[in-house]
């Protein structure tokens, strides 16, 4: 499977990467905004684009032209205000979605955040996060893509266990960012894992244990 990352350069989307990288059974693309970005990929041997979420519906569907799933792990980051908030986790998400229905790429997996889909469960410090995480996610279920939306607790940089809970509904926990990376390349192509949206936290199940009891 040909795949085309969007939010290379965030933690989780690096991980994927890196994982990616040592899987012989997919290729990717990284999506990067800055010049330096793509010549540092280049010169690693990974195949990289310069486009930016802020940009074009049509520059961002040229760029993944020719990829068969897109894997959405971009974020404005907590350092930037709520203006960047909107325009990358919702419209930059919502743009990646338009560019890969007019791309022919059918697969989309995004990574969300905890309980996005529950208003009442948000953090009251993050509301515009959780609102733009929240429209975008509903956008995608609402498009003509093959969707998996994953929302993982509070993210850790600590290695991968390989166990994992899922649900629908989960209460807080955490996972670190390995183990959100390795299901999102497990998920890929999982029929188990189509058209769903669920929390994602360490748990006691294999991955792969995890997603076949969707």
């Amino acid at each position: 499977m040909k795949l085309f990352l969007i939010g290379a350069n965030g933690q989780i989307g690096n991980q994927v990467l890196e994982q990616i990288k040592a899987n012989e059974k997919h290729s990717i693309k990284a999506m990067v905004r800055k010049q330096e970005q793509l010549e540092k990929y280049q010169d690693s041997g990974v195949d990289a684009v310069l486009a930016d979420l802020e940009g074009s519906v049509a520059d961002l569907a040229k760029a993944m032209e020719g990829s068969d799933a897109v894997i959405f792990t971009a974020g404005s980051g907590g350092n930037t205000g709520d203006d960047k908030t909107l325009l990358i986790d919702l419209d930059g998400a919502v743009k990646a979605m338009e560019a890969a229905e007019q791309s022919g790429v059918n697969r989309f997996v995004m990574v969300s955040a905890m309980q996005a889909h529950n208003r009442e469960n948000w953090h009251k410090d993050l509301r515009t996060y959780y609102v733009a995480k929240h429209y975008a996610d509903r956008m995608l279920q609402n498009s003509k893509l093959t969707y998996t939306i994953v929302r993982p607790g509070l993210l850790l940089n600590e290695p991968g266990t390989g166990k994992v809970s899922i649900a629908e509904n989960l209460g807080q926990g955490s996972i670190p960012r390995e183990d959100v990376a390795k299901l999102v390349i497990k998920a890929l192509d999982n029929e188990k894992t189509y058209y769903r949206s669920f929390d994602l936290i360490s748990g006691e199940q294999s991955i792969e244990q995890a997603i076949e009891s969707l």
